[in-house]
């Protein structure tokens, strides 16, 4: 299996795991084989990479796919809560324009030049490679974004399990809120060095060296 056939597959499980959330107020079943699926789904975004490096078979466009399919994978899960009410509007867009933005500065430097990390790059902090692209950053980054869609599926058969009143419903609505901004603010977290750094490629105008080979920085 090829790493772009792992990321269609774990793009296919995100979209299946929501469908089987439409069916959660009434089915318990489908909203844990839907958890499942999340998990998978998230789970198998560092699968891609290793098979990869250990096959030897990282691209540009490899690369590319992969960071579509994290954007694909986190703004279908946002976008989808948002619209069952368990979560506002506002943070599908906020996700949506942080992948937009850091997306655009890091192909605006890969084809003027600097790219990936260290001198000459375009992040040269030590700061900014921990919380972008650190083994330890990317893999909390990943467990928060399944928790938080997991927690929310979990919330979607509230209503009709009697086992909760209104008070315990208001509670765990209450985490789950603070569970999603808590996801949201580290996001927003991990843009700041692509931001930060990213700023000195605009200023140039991409006047630098010949283009670069995009380097997998979530």
């Amino acid at each position: 299996m090829t790493p772009n056939q792992v990321t269609a597959i774990r793009v296919l499980a995100a979209f299946a795991a929501v469908t089987l959330f439409t069916f959660g107020h009434d089915a318990l079943v489908a909203d844990a084989t839907a958890i499942l699926l999340t998990i998978a789904a998230i789970a198998l975004d560092g699968v891609d990479g290793y098979i990869a490096r250990k096959r030897n078979l990282a691209t540009p466009l490899g690369a590319q796919f992969d960071i579509l399919g994290d954007r694909v994978v986190e703004n279908l899960f946002f976008t989808f809560f948002a619209a069952t009410g368990l979560i506002s509007f506002w943070i599908p867009v906020l996700f949506f324009v942080r992948g937009t933005l850091t997306d655009f500065l890091r192909g605006f430097a890969a084809r003027s030049g600097p790219s990936g990390f260290g001198r000459n790059s375009m992040i040269e902090t030590w700061w900014g490679r921990s919380l972008v692209a650190s083994r330890p950053s990317r893999a909390a980054y990943a467990a928060l974004k399944c928790t938080c869609f997991c927690y929310l599926g979990l919330l979607l058969p509230l209503p009709q399990l009697p086992v909760f009143d209104a008070n315990s419903r208001q509670w765990l609505s209450g985490a789950g809120q603070a569970l999603v901004m808590a996801t949201a603010a580290f996001c927003v977290v991990r843009a700041i060095p692509v931001i930060w750094d990213g700023r000195r490629c605009l200023a140039s105008g991409g006047a630098t060296a010949a283009p670069a080979a995009v380097n997998v920085t979530r």
